[in-house]
């Protein structure tokens, strides 16, 4: 058996903490891809963060929305870190790696909504990363791509599976098939991107107005409109009425409902609980 000492451990936890940063600010929480020299490739460190951090928000009441953001002017996100340096392998040998890791796949657990804040390059993984994310607001210099087969590869974080849910499966292809770059504004046609900012320097505080006007609503509805419609993208017609149904029939007794009326008769801002 190896054994680490108790420093070298301390220095891995280091180098996750530094390469993903967490923030928390009027019911929002902030992951922040933090390693902008590198145009926040992604690396183990990434991979561990991101999953550690998710979980780390998601056990926190006070924290209604998530909010995923690259550091530094440069992107949100180039895409896997080609520096990383691996042993030659066989298929087996990725396959079992690339198991262990799925980590973009953390997001699918998350009950709370996530955004993402994309600016600059969001490319290959970088982009299926913000795939799996709920909202994703583009400034107008982003740049999207997922660029695999021209390196002889595919997408392996989801991108193939992700991609025909959002754009359709026709533009999916394209995307996948052609490589080809597109602007913010090429993206939002599609429907890639949910929306655009008005300015690169406007993206943080117009993300940060979407992220605290959907923290204001109550907690438990939120999650629940969200299982509902990620619900319908697996389920067929029938069994997704169903499970409105079931949903909406949870939440009308709840303390919050009331308390939503009331404030509207009493023309104030509702305080909800998720009760």
């Amino acid at each position: 058996m190896t054994m680490v000492s108790k420093e070298a451990a301390m220095a891995g936890d280091a180098a996750v903490e530094n390469a993903v940063r967490v923030q928390r600010e009027a019911g929002v929480g902030w992951i922040v891809l933090n390693r902008p020299g590198q145009i926040n490739a992604i690396n183990d460190d990434i991979r561990r963060g991101v999953p550690a951090a998710l979980a780390e928000i998601e056990a926190d009441p006070a924290i209604r929305v998530i909010v995923i953001r690259g550091e530094g002017p440069r992107g949100f996100c180039a895409g896997a870190d080609i520096k990383e340096q691996r042993q030659a392998e066989n298929s087996l040998q990725v396959r079992r790696r690339m198991e262990k890791a799925r980590w973009i796949e953390a997001l699918d657990r998350v009950e709370k909504p996530v955004i993402a804040a994309i600016h600059g390059f969001c490319m290959g993984g970088g982009l299926e990363l913000a795939l799996a994310c709920d909202i994703r607001f583009a400034a107008p210099d982003a740049v999207l791509a997922l660029p695999e087969t021209g390196l002889g590869l595919i997408p392996g974080g989801g991108g193939t599976q992700r991609l025909p849910r959002v754009v359709g499966p026709g533009r999916a292809l394209d995307i996948l098939l052609t490589g080809a770059r597109m602007s913010a504004q090429e993206a939002s046609a599609i429907g890639l991107v949910t929306r655009v900012a008005s300015s690169k320097e406007a993206l943080l505080a117009e993300v940060t107005a979407l992220a605290q006007s959907i923290a204001a609503k109550p907690p438990m509805a939120t999650a629940y409109v969200k299982q509902a419609a990620r619900a319908a993208q697996q389920l067929d017609l029938k069994s997704g009425l169903d499970l409105e149904l079931d949903l909406f029939a949870m939440l009308a007794p709840m303390q919050d409902v009331k308390e939503a009326a009331l404030a509207f008769r009493e023309k104030r801002a509702p305080q909800f609980t998720g009760h």
